[in-house]
């Protein structure tokens, strides 16, 4: 049971998931909240993923910044993409990318978790 689990771990996989920052910063400070987006979005990523190395896209970070420190999106579509780590000498295999997805505006409901085929 135990090889079963880390093998699934070890796939090279990409998803999209609907995060619901508003219940995850509910009760955080004005002047925390987009750190503590941050941190929860990678928070998320690790426990979806399995992966302890999780990196954040450049485009992901300024969509949370978007509105300000205290402005936090309620809801972000993002995309997790586990991938092969070219780093021989790292602790970690395998690490996760989390990007932002542009959706329409009010155009949460109904999207479900996704697989995205990858290009390799």
């Amino acid at each position: 049971r135990k090889d079963n689990k880390s093998s699934a771990i070890g796939e090279v996989v990409t998803r999209e998931y609907t995060i619901n920052l508003h219940k995850r910063l509910h009760g955080i400070g004005f002047k925390y909240r987009a750190p503590r987006a941050v941190k929860e979005i990678k928070k998320f990523a690790e426990k979806q993923m399995g992966t302890r190395d999780v990196r954040i896209d450049s485009r992901l970070n300024k969509a949370i910044w978007a509105q300000g420190v205290r402005g936090v999106p309620f809801r972000m579509r993002v995309r997790l993409a586990r991938m092969r780590n070219e780093d021989e000498d790292s602790a970690n295999k395998l690490y996760t990318l989390v990007t932002h997805v542009n959706i329409p505006k009010n155009g949460f409901k109904g999207l479900q978790t996704e697989n995205v085929e990858t290009t390799e």
